[in-house]
């Protein structure tokens, strides 16, 4: 009789999990669990958590759903407050378990904690498959140690020396171990969260594997605005211009290669476009990132960057907290920071644009803007987030958030989440600093690059 584990960590899916499905296929029982670490919420210096309570119930509600799906075909799930390290030796003594099933990792600090099991569990047989990118880490003909340095490198010869591999699949039914019981989600209080925060907390998506597949067909098959994605993602408001897929992602509750195959289903049955090629042209810039970050490891995270570059940063902290909370006194940033805050959720045109600002404007160490970011996003993703913080650190040009809110009439969408400007016209709510306007906050700063966007916007009226 062989018992094993499967240990979920960031695959909270049942479709196209590997692990799962070996699991399955080796084992006679099984035992399914899932550990909240505590680190995961610790305050960090900077005066806010690793992962703030947006995160925290976007991953209770995936969880959740996790569970119920596991218990639908005969599985259950244990949910733990205490770290993988003290549970996952007390389920394999108490269960008698030979065998964990899981997914593989590859940041520092995911390989840490797997490593910090391993060590305690010396006698335990350890099964980890690759289940995070498009590609398999196999299959694409760059070893991690070369992968290359621009996206277009690496693009063109994955694209067409690589396949993604077939997805495998939902399992029907599931030989869970009877004895093993489900058990609740930790409390939010655990974490140091209050009842008014979590009560008041409302993620821009509902999370989970089965509103995960729900959104794939509704963006795809059921509405196909799929059709036009390649002219609406730049957009900064609402559900539909672009496709919300990244939450998702992030918390493996789809994985890179269901989408793949639905956009390929997609293209054969309404429309191969643009905007099609774009989308799998998106999941493989994911796998770049990851591979990338694999390849540079913690040189990711620090302020001189991979390629060790020296740039002096002012730090003002006073700056730096305007900006969190989105109180910098230009629209185009607040409105995007607020947002931000209050659902965990922005447009990619809003990181760019907030990060750009941050960098080069306020000149605070990017690594504080990137911490903020896994801090508040339901869509955070270890390389997508740093990767991208460091490419606009050292690589992406600036982009002027005066020029981008008048660019991407923006008017409605600050009046929206900046309510101190939501009577104002769309002059002055784009550049309320040059009128009289009380309530709202009077810049950290009017930069003299600014002078040609602010007076294309004053020319409106002309």
């Amino acid at each position: 009789m062989k018992r094993g584990l499967v240990w979920f960590k960031n695959d909270l899916r049942l479709n196209d999990n590997e692990s799962l499905v070996r699991a399955i296929e080796q084992c006679d029982e099984l035992i399914f669990c899932y550990c909240l670490e505590r680190n995961h919420f610790r305050e960090l210096d900077l005066g806010f958590k690793k992962a703030d309570i947006n995160r925290f119930k976007f991953l209770e509600q995936s969880v959740l759903d996790l569970k119920k799906n596991l218990e639908n075909i005969g599985g259950h799930l244990i949910i733990s407050d205490k770290s993988a390290i003290e549970t996952l030796s007390k389920i394999v003594e108490d269960f008698k378990i030979t065998d964990i099933y899981a997914e593989e990792e590859y940041a520092s600090e995911e390989i840490k904690l797997v490593g910090d099991v391993q060590k305690v569990l010396t006698k335990i047989n350890f099964h980890f498959y690759w289940g995070k990118t498009l590609y398999h880490k196999d299959d694409i003909p760059f070893e991690i140690s070369s992968i290359p340095l621009t996206s277009k490198a690496y693009r063109i010869p994955a694209s067409k020396e690589s396949e993604p591999r077939k997805t495998l699949g939902l399992p029907k039914k599931l030989a869970g171990f009877k004895e093993a019981k489900s058990t609740p989600f930790p409390s939010y209080k655990k974490y140091g969260f209050t009842e008014e925060e979590y009560k008041n907390t409302n993620p821009l998506l509902m999370g989970g594997e089965s509103l995960a597949l729900e959104r794939l067909q509704y963006y795809t098959f059921k509405s196909e605005l799929l059709t036009g994605y390649r002219w609406s993602r730049n957009k900064s408001d609402g559900l539909d211009y672009s496709s919300k897929f990244s939450p998702y992602l992030a918390l493996g509750c789809i994985s890179p290669r269901t989408i793949y195959e639905t956009v390929k289903e997609y293209e054969q049955q309404i429309k191969k476009n643009q905007s099609t090629w774009w989308l799998v042209f998106e999941l493989v810039w994911r796998d770049y990132f990851t591979f990338k970050g694999m390849r540079f490891g913690d040189k990711i995270f620090k302020t001189e960057g991979y390629k060790n570059k020296k740039i002096v940063f002012e730090n003002d902290i006073d700056k730096f907290k305007r900006w969190c909370k989105g109180t910098t006194g230009i629209p185009f940033i607040d409105a995007h920071m607020r947002q931000l805050n209050e659902t965990g959720y922005i447009s990619n045109r809003g990181r760019v644009n907030c990060a750009s600002y941050f960098v080069f404007d306020l000149n605070i160490d990017w690594t504080w803007g990137a911490a903020y970011f896994e801090s508040q996003l339901i869509d955070y993703d270890v390389s997508s987030n740093w990767m991208n913080w460091h490419m606009q650190a050292f690589e992406i040009y600036y982009t002027n958030p005066v020029h981008q809110s008048n660019k991407y009439k923006a008017q409605d969408y600050i009046r929206k989440w900046i309510p101190e400007l939501n009577d104002k016209n769309d002059i002055e709510v784009l550049i309320p600093w040059e009128y009289e306007v009380s309530d709202y906050p009077k810049p950290i700063e009017v930069y003299p690059k600014w002078n040609r966007a602010i007076n294309l916007i004053k020319k409106i009226l002309d």
